[in-house]
């Protein structure tokens, strides 16, 4: 019988190693997790040398016992490729399939992800393992998912990725003389001759090759990914899923490129020292539901702690279920532990577990129990809902590479202005897509393009078709500097955007002391970024605020300003706002573009997921080690707990509440203060 993934079911598990362990361990393993309320266990990623001893020669038997007996239990396998942990045999009998790091060391056999991607030997010997794998699972009843490798982050400064970036950038651009003129390589001589001439960056560099060698990174590593995931496509059924594992803050790759390849996205969610900060990983949480823009997976999350982070303390005492239900809240199928047990031997021997190097379980196994017995209780109602946004956020990793490459303010950090965004309506409880800046706008209300640095064509018609059709749009600092070479326009901020936006910037300065500012809806201060805008048409452009007494050179001048087109209002927020003033402008934002939002105190979060039928499921998560107290929008049922509640509600610490409303009766309007823009 096949332990079938239910569309209407929310899955429990963890990484399980059972080549670790002798069999006879197996089913007390299996039992334990059968009575944590497990549905499924990842397996494989890092088996390579237990499942190919030697090149060529097999050993599957071990996993084919051990997904029969988790399967007798009720227990799904998802198999990864295990690609992450080449072997001793091919990385000493192939050096080059070891990669090099941007010092020119070969890194040694044991390190996290030793390999070159671009390695023949290494892509010879994925290819076979992934193949017989494929082949002997392809068909298995309770093989249901499939990862790719685990956390690929691999760049290799090899000679041979030297040659294959040469080569890329010859396919690219056809001609030297196209290339210098991208890359404006007559400053400081830097024109080239020759392909064989262009080295691969190391520290500060061009700025088009920076960019041009990064792009070349992530399409090597998107080639790898999708070489496993063809030779899986020709073996497994059309349902059975493949995913890839991503490292959810990590900006090294384009994860929007690297999901195109897969049915479905998955990330690796972890906190390391400190406790959880709902706003910043709610925000991880629907970047990850944007690169598909579905459901996805949390493929590991901690088990309480870390071993990897300065100080690797541990949850509190059901930090973790919040954490859980936060996941599901924002589009997460399903929940799988990093690890089951604690490895004897290897580099994570302290990480945190389920059940500990005795084979008993740890006081959060406990914790888990509980999570799996509400999973169970709810998955009916939950499962087969998404997210349902009005309000996206553009997320650009070239541009993110851009300004990386060159904050000018050392604090000007990509993801934290993004951030500084989005943090604002997570609180107000308002669902948010975090998308690529290249995706439709179609079916948004409001958009946001944080420091969208790099503009073309295409991007710059997607804006204007979004406004054009009613849309809001809130443009920022650093936005339409350059083109998609990494070179400045020659036009001033924000380049094509600057009719649209109805302001050019004059001129742009890093802060080393904050500015005040003052405005019609808050009183603040400017501080790491500061733009001096010109307004193009006072009778279609107001300010919103201006800068006071500072440098000279802004004062008085222009902050924050917004042009009214038609139905649209298109904001330009030139100032890297202090907190306070963020939350207010945000607001107010929402209040013009008629996005309902909650009051919740801090620490609390409201989250919402919608039904095939139509009905909004809501989720209620005290984040906080404190009671305290919300009042909700209506009344409400809380499937959890199987009890109506009024609109006056206690929560206790990590408390979490799934609800439905009881009665019609809309969310109410929050005031700013301030009238809607006329």
């Amino acid at each position: 019988m096949t332990t079938a993934f239910s569309a209407n079911k929310l899955h429990l598990g963890a990484a399980y190693y059972p080549e670790h362990w002798p069999e006879e361990r197996w089913p007390e393993d299996i039992r334990l997790m059968k009575e944590a309320g497990f549905t499924v266990v990842r397996m494989a990623e890092f088996a390579w040398s237990t499942l190919e001893p030697a090149a060529g020669t097999f050993n599957f038997a071990w996993l084919d016992r051990a997904i029969e007996q988790l399967a007798a239990a009720g227990i799904s396998s998802v198999l990864a490729t295990p690609t992450a942990a080449p072997p001793a045999w091919l990385t000493y009998g192939h050096p080059d399939s070891v990669a090099v790091d941007e010092n020119g060391r070969r890194l040694q056999h044991g390190n996290r992800c030793h390999y070159c991607p671009t390695s023949p030997d290494m892509v010879a010997a994925s290819r076979r393992i992934v193949e017989d794998l494929a082949r002997h699972y392809g068909n298995h009843p309770h093989v249901h998912g499939w990862q790719i490798d685990n956390e690929l982050c691999r760049t290799c400064y090899c000679d041979r990725c030297r040659g294959l970036f040469q080569k890329y950038l010859q396919e690219k651009y056809s001609s030297l003389d196209a290339l210098n003129q991208h890359w404006s390589t007559a400053y400081w001589s830097q024109t080239y001759y020759a392909w064989e001439q262009i080295p691969v960056p190391t520290g500060n560099h061009n700025p088009g090759l920076m960019l041009e060698w990064k792009r070349f990174v992530n399409k090597v590593n998107c080639d790898f990914q999708k070489a496993q995931v063809d030779i899986l496509r020709e073996h497994i059924p059309a349902e059975t899923w493949i995913t890839h594992n991503f490292i959810g803050g990590f900006g090294g790759f384009d994860y929007y490129e690297m999901s195109a390849d897969l049915d479905m996205a998955s990330w690796d969610y972890y906190v390391g020292t400190g406790h959880h900060d709902h706003l910043e990983k709610g925000i991880l949480q629907d970047l990850i539901r944007g690169f598909k823009r579905r459901n996805y997976w949390i493929m590991e999350t901690q088990p309480g702690t870390v071993n990897w982070a300065g100080i690797n303390n541990s949850l509190n005492k059901w930090e973790g279920r919040a954490m859980a239900w936060q996941a599901v809240a924002h589009g997460a199928e399903a929940i799988l532990y990093w690890q089951w047990r604690s490895a004897l031997g290897g580099q994570e021997q302290y990480h945190g577990t389920l059940v500990d190097p005795s084979g008993r379980p740890r006081p959060f196994y406990s914790e888990v129990q509980a999570i799996g017995r509400e999973f169970a209780r709810v998955s009916e109602l939950v499962a087969g809902s998404t997210v349902k946004a009005k309000v996206a956020i553009l997320n650009d990793y070239e541009s993110s590479w851009s300004i990386e490459f060159q904050r000018h303010h050392k604090d000007f950090n990509h993801p934290a202005f993004l951030n500084h965004f989005a943090r604002p309506l997570a609180a107000f409880g308002i669902p948010l897509d975090v998308i690529s800046a290249d995706e439709s706008l179609a079916g948004y209300k409001l958009v946001f393009a944080p420091a969208l640095i790099l503009l073309d064509d295409r991007r710059v018609q997607n804006l204007k078709e979004f406004v054009n059709g009613g849309g809001h749009l809130v443009l920022t600092a650093r936005c339409g500097m350059k083109d998609r070479f990494n070179a400045m326009l020659p036009s001033r901020q924000p380049g094509p955007l600057t009719e649209l936006a109805g302001v050019e910037v004059e001129e742009f300065f890093a802060l080393d002391e904050n500015v005040p500012i003052r405005g019609r809806i808050f009183n603040g201060t400017a501080r790491i970024w500061a733009e001096r805008l010109k307004i193009l048409d006072e009778n279609a452009t107001a300010p919103i605020a201006r800068y006071q007494a500072a440098n000279g050179w802004l004062d008085e001048q222009p902050a924050v300003t917004v042009r009214v087109s038609k139905n649209s209002m298109i904001y330009y927020v030139g100032a890297w706002l202090d907190s306070h003033s963020q939350t207010i402008l945000i607001k107010h934002i929402l209040q013009n573009a008629a996005i309902k939002s909650i009051e919740l105190p801090a620490g609390v979060e409201w989250a919402s997921r919608v039904r095939p039928d139509g009905q909004d499921v809501h989720f209620l998560i005290n984040h906080e080690n404190k009671n305290q107290s919300v009042r909700l929008p209506y009344k409400t049922h809380d499937h959890l707990n199987d009890q109506d509640l009024n609109e006056e509600c206690q929560l206790a610490p990590y408390s979490v509440l799934v609800l439905t409303q009881l009665e019609n009766k809309s969310i109410p309007f929050p005031s700013t203060g301030v009238e809607k823009e006329k």
